[in-house]
């Protein structure tokens, strides 16, 4: 059967995700001040980050607009599985949704089967999502299985992130309900994870590399059948933090796969210059 996945565009790629060719993204908008963004292919992370760091302007992402979605869910594919943010994040899974069924009002009949799925989290939590599909699309299973086991997945995922800068998480209202964290004076990095796609602090530390440190534990104390699990992680031009993280927690724990990827636009929003993500 063919099939296609369908990512909005916090999925973070790397090439060889891209080249399956079964992957394809719709991209949300970033906005700093009267200057917009398209979160696509052209993205240029350094000229972004540098119009950020200028800008006296908060800077926030739109979710792509349900017939966005439902000319992505087109052709001649039978299968398409969509991956979107958090629905508790980003409104891109619910557009997701209305895309789909705008679909089915224009293609009654069509026979394509279409899923959605909130990954509850972002960045490599939605791209190690996408691997999964792939690894089970390649075991020919059924698309309601498929859809079972990719359901069950997402629930037991779990990421964590530490970022330098949670400014734009809070300006931007992803950590509504969320007692303060930020300590900047004393250098304080929190560690944070998500709930099933609701940011909470798990932990805290002095500085940037004793946070890193810490999340490897409590991932080290997380994680179960490692040996059947990828670990992605993605980070915000920070390649050698980035790998610095993978050899420490292949230390501990023995991944069967590591997916390691840059953010894209959305996760560079986030998580800001320096940012790591990890989900597994």
């Amino acid at each position: 059967m063919s099939f296609k996945i369908v990512g909005d565009s916090c999925l973070d790629w790397n090439r060889e995700l891209l080249d399956t060719g079964k992957v394809s993204f719709v991209p949300l908008t970033l906005e700093v001040g009267e200057i917009s963004v398209i979160d696509d292919m052209t993205f240029d992370q350094a000229a972004f980050l540098k119009l950020v760091r200028e800008s006296s302007d908060v800077a926030h992402s739109a979710c792509p607009s349900p017939s966005a979605y439902k000319e992505a869910y087109e052709g001649e594919e039978e299968r398409v599985y969509c991956i979107t943010l958090s629905q508790h994040l980003s409104g891109s899974y619910n557009s997701a949704c209305v895309g789909k069924d705008m679909y089915y009002e224009e293609f009654e009949g069509s026979g394509k089967k279409i899923a959605v799925f909130s990954s509850d989290s972002a960045c490599c939590g939605e791209s190690i999502v996408a691997k999964k599909i792939l690894e089970l699309e390649a075991q020919e299973l059924s698309f309601e299985e498929i859809c079972e086991k990719v359901s069950d997945y997402i629930y037991h995922m779990t990421t964590m992130f530490v970022i330098e800068d949670l400014g734009p998480l809070k300006k931007n209202g992803r950590l509504t309900g969320l007692a303060a964290v930020l300590a900047t004076a004393l250098n304080i990095k929190p560690i944070m994870g998500a709930d099933h796609g609701v940011i909470i602090k798990l932990d805290q530390a002095r500085g940037i590399n004793k946070a890193l440190k810490k999340m490897i534990e409590k991932a080290a104390e997380a994680v179960e059948d490692p040996e059947n699990r990828v670990l992605g992680i993605s980070h915000c031009n920070c390649r050698e933090r980035a790998e610095f993280v993978r050899e420490e927690i292949l230390k501990r724990i023995p991944f069967k796969e590591v997916y390691l990827a840059d953010t894209a636009g959305v996760g560079t929003l986030y998580a800001g210059d320096g940012g790591i993500v990890i989900s597994f």
